[in-house]
């Protein structure tokens, strides 16, 4: 499935061509159900973003909370 995407260059249209239709054939060719799943993933992908944005913003990155650090002041 991914050697069609990957086998050379491609224009970004025919890319697309190819990945829409390999969608639509891992939903059985039902259309409704291929939205509903590229619907799902996209949802799940901006959870895990907000996550990663709120673990960085909270000062996680490195498993530290920034008010707990040594050299918060430095």
């Amino acid at each position: 499935m991914l050697d069609k995407l990957a086998s050379g260059p491609r224009s970004e249209s025919e890319r697309l061509d190819i990945a829409a239709d390999q969608a639509i054939a891992a939903c059985g060719g039902d259309m409704r159900s291929t939205i509903r799943a590229l619907i799902l993933a996209n949802e799940f992908l901006e959870y895990e973003l907000c996550e990663m944005f709120k673990a960085v913003t909270n000062g996680n990155a490195r498993g530290k909370l920034a008010a707990n650090r040594a050299d918060w002041f430095d």
